[in-house]
C-alpha cells in the first residue's frame, strides 16, 4: 500500500517497529523525530534549544531523501515533556520555517523515549510534479500574442502564440479571429493583424 519507506543516513533509525517516514502518493508521514544525534544514536547535549534544533535536523534530512524541503510540510505536531520551555523551543522552531506556516499542535507529556525533552512528527506534502508543471507553464509565455490568457494553447492547440503550433486565419475578420485572438475593427484576420 506504502509507495516507500523513507530512512536517511543522515537522521536516526528507527528505535522501534516503524518507519521514520512513509510515503504514500503525494503525502509522507514523518514519525516523531526525537533529538537524536544519528552518529552517536544519544540524545544531543544541551537543553530545549538543542535538542529541538536536531529534531527539525532530523526532518529536514528525511525530507531531503525525497528532494522536499521544510516548506513542504503542513502540519507538525510538538512534544514537550515542559511547556514552560514553549518560548524557547518556539525560537528554534521559527528558524526552520517561513511564512505561511504549517499547521501546529503542541502537547504536554509526562515523557518521552531516550528522556528526550521534544519531539516531532510532521505531515507532508510532496508538490515537486505541480511546481514544476507550474514552471513549464509560466516558460509557455503569451507576449505578444493577442491573445491573452484565454489562448488554450496546449501540444497540439492553434493560437499563433509564436510557439510551433500550425495556425492559420483564412477568412475575413468578423470579430473573432479563432482561439480567443480578437481583432480591431474592420482589420483582416491575418498572423500579422490580428494574433501577431
Amino acid at each position: 500500500m506504502f509507495t516507500k519507506s523513507i530512512t536517511s543516513n543522515n537522521a536516526p533509525k528507527a528505535i522501534g517497529p516503524y518507519s521514520p517516514a512513509v510515503k504514500l502518493g503525494d503525502f509522507v508521514y514523518v514519525s516523531g523525530q526525537l533529538p537524536v544525534d544519528p552518529e552517536t544514536n544519544e540524545i544531543v547535549e544541551g537543553g530545549i534549544q538543542e535538542q529541538t534544533y536536531q529534531v527539525l535536523k532530523n526532518v529536514e534530512a528525511l525530507l531531503a531523501e525525497m528532494n522536499l524541503e521544510m516548506r513542504h510540510i503542513v502540519k507538525t505536531t510538538v512534544f514537550m515533556t515542559n511547556l514552560s520551555d514553549f518560548s524557547l523551543m518556539n525560537e528554534i522552531y521559527s528558524t526552520y520555517f517561513a511564512d505561511p506556516y504549517p499547521a501546529r499542535s503542541t502537547v504536554e507529556v509526562k515523557a518521552l523515549p531516550k528522556g528526550a525533552l521534544i519531539e516531532i512528527e510532521a505531515i507532508v506534502i510532496d508538490t515537486l510534479l505541480y511546481e514544476q508543471q507550474v514552471r513549464q507553464q509560466q516558460g509557455h509565455s503569451h507576449e505578444g500574442c493577442g491573445c491573452g490568457d484565454s489562448c488554450g494553447c496546449g501540444d497540439d492547440d492553434e493560437c499563433g502564440c509564436g510557439h510551433d503550433h500550425d495556425h492559420d486565419h483564412e477568412h475575413e475578420c468578423d470579430g473573432n479571429c479563432g482561439d480567443a485572438c480578437t481583432c480591431g475593427d474592420n482589420e483582416e484576420c491575418t498572423d500579422s493583424t490580428c494574433c501577431g
